[in-house]
């Protein structure tokens, strides 16, 4: 049976990491823990490694050979014809217990540069599987490597989650030379595969993430930005809610079930401020409630999850611009003329009344141009 080292007892985590790469590096599998189980994986580029894996995965009865990720942007250098909808799957899904099958063009990205037996070994037909898993170890050693790793599917149907150290070590007996133990995984069952066809896609498995789960990430994020994420932005927000439920004809609480969701920012706020007492004044009047609104700083992971962004100011859609060049196309003014929404605060009821029709006026031309029930 393999070596099985217990990261939690280790002097030094740092050193953990380097025997693994080093191991990788000689040709060796180890064994690592994802969030949704332990898994086999080798090194790409070390001849004969992905080969005896696939034969260890055969064994175990789990044939399906998974390309292991770094980040979500790697995806693209593996899949260079990806669309939209993949793009934003990979930006909501990843890192977790999400594994996406695409169909790959092997002529084409990164997987056409590795080895001739690793491309055979991780292709399924045209369909090539990636995920990028979360747990800190395995990141650590990904983030050493000059490659992904390729990983064996944690589970097949009818077949048990490796969901300890010692249970892989136990079944893959020595072909593994060492698994490192961190203890439980996050999730009792396996990732969940989700195929990406052109633009639409389709739960293969369902596993740690629900099919509704998955149908909630994949939605429409609509993102609202001010300075403060006190006044302005809340109020875009509740507002947007507000008439996007009318026009659905649902409930506020129904709309991430209809695929989507509202969110706001500032790019000076701070954490946990509720929105002024103007605001949820005049929204009440509207009959939108922003009271348990919690202020929170514009992040890069809020920005890569948005699929519209809409600014108060043309200053704010500039620093964002500057800041995150990369959302340039999705980021743009709430309003449609060019002019800034105002900060009304300080200023009084009335001005805050004034702001709030500006920003439903500008709000209810988003909400027009969104699929009508039925589209």
């Amino acid at each position: 049976m393999p070596e099985i080292v217990d990261l939690r007892t280790a002097d030094d985590s740092r050193d953990v990491v380097h025997q693994v790469v080093q191991s990788l590096a000689e040709g060796r599998l180890m064994g690592l823990p994802t969030e949704t189980g332990y898994v086999a994986v080798a090194h790409p580029l070390v001849a004969g490694s992905a080969d005896r894996l696939a034969a260890l995965g055969r064994r175990l009865e789990r044939p399906r050979l998974v390309l292991a990720l770094k980040n979500s942007q790697e995806a693209l250098d593996y899949i260079p014809q990806m669309g939209a909808v993949g793009r934003k799957l990979t930006r909501r899904f990843w890192p977790g217990p999400v594994t996406l099958v695409f169909d790959a063009a092997v002529d084409s990205g990164l997987l056409s540069v590795l080895p001739q037996a690793v491309g055979r070994a991780l292709l399924d037909g045209p369909r090539l599987a990636l995920r990028v898993p979360s747990p800190k170890l395995t990141w650590n050693v990904l983030r050493l490597l000059p490659a992904p790793l390729v990983v064996i599917d944690e589970a097949t149907p009818g077949s048990v989650i490796f969901s300890s150290a010692r249970s892989l070590a136990e079944a893959a007996g020595d072909e593994l030379a060492a698994v490192i133990d961190t203890g439980a995984p996050r999730h009792e069952l396996p990732s969940s595969i989700v195929r990406v066809v052109g633009e639409s896609w389709d739960v293969v498995r369902e596993g740690a993430a629900t099919q509704r789960t998955l149908k909630r990430l994949a939605g429409n994020w609509f993102l609202f930005v001010c300075t403060g994420n006190t006044c302005r932005s809340p109020m875009a927000e509740g507002l947007f809610r507000k008439l996007l439920a009318d026009r659905l004809n649902c409930s506020e609480d129904d709309l991430v079930d209809r695929g989507y969701m509202s969110l706001s920012a500032g790019v000076a706020a701070g954490t946990g401020s509720p929105s002024s007492p103007e605001a949820v004044e005049i929204l009440g009047q509207r009959g939108v409630d922003i009271s348990g609104h919690a202020s929170q700083q514009v992040t890069p992971q809020l920005l890569s999850q948005a699929d519209r962004i809409f600014t108060m100011t043309r200053s704010h859609r500039e620093l964002l611009v500057r800041e995150f060049p990369e959302v340039a196309s999705r980021v743009s003014l709430l309003s449609r003329n060019g002019s800034d929404v105002i900060d009304p605060i300080g200023a009084g009821i009335e001005e805050y009344r004034r702001c709030a029709d500006q920003i439903e006026k500008y709000v209810q031309g988003i909400v027009a141009e969104l699929p009508a029930p039925g589209n």
